[in-house]
């Protein structure tokens, strides 16, 4: 594939740039600070125009924090089932897999996370439900491969584990602003050895 042809493919489509720059905002400016005509505006068309791809600010939303949630998962699970069908790795690379697939969330949707924290109780009844559905399924994706290294890391305290190196993965919004953050690499290998601390020290814990 040429060059050309592979930025085509990677461009993002005119939803996606709305959603990008719909996070964005809200979580710059809260859900209620932000009007259709500047999420518009921030792509390139009017707000009215807005309505061909979203019925409104609610599904917008709606669709960002179910959308994390099922992106989460899904590659949760595809590494565990790759490693699965490789019959090669690790319980110890699976884990490092899946902390790096969670760090380049923590670090590529900042705003994302925000939006979790700040705006989930505004989304419907039904969508909050099935967000925090698939959180749980992500949650037990890592219990299953937390306890696989650390097998006699009790269930509960696997999970409690997990929890906790999802808060420290997700503290990224409250490490200042990009500019203010050392190299992508240098936070991402930070926040790896940070986790695999907070993993090891709840296994070792248990081997005493």
């Amino acid at each position: 594939m040429s060059t050309h042809a592979a930025a085509r493919v990677a461009a993002p489509t005119r939803r996606e740039q709305i959603l990008r720059e719909a996070a964005r905002l809200f979580a710059e400016r809260g859900f209620h600070g932000v009007g259709v005509d500047e999420i518009g505006a921030a792509v390139g068309i009017s707000g009215p125009g807005l309505y061909r791809h979203f019925p409104g600010k609610d599904a917008m939303l709606a669709e960002l924090l179910v959308g994390i949630s099922e992106r989460l998962l899904a590659g949760g699970e595809l590494r565990v089932s790759e490693d699965a069908a490789s019959g090669d790795g690790s319980p110890e690379a699976l884990l490092d897999a899946l902390i790096e697939g969670h760090i380049d969330f923590a670090l590529d949707d900042r705003p994302l996370i925000t939006l979790h924290d700040r705006e989930l109780d505004r989304l419907r009844d039904t969508d909050r439900k099935r967000v925090r559905r698939l959180q749980r399924q992500y949650v037990e994706v890592w219990v299953a491969v937390v306890r696989d290294l650390y097998p006699d890391l009790p269930e509960h305290e696997a999970r409690a584990a997990v929890h906790a190196v999802f808060g420290l993965l997700n503290s990224t919004p409250h490490l200042g602003r990009p500019g203010a953050l050392p190299g992508r690499t240098e936070t991402a290998a930070l926040l790896h050895r940070l986790a695999r601390g907070a993993f090891a020290a709840a296994g070792e814990r248990q081997a005493d």
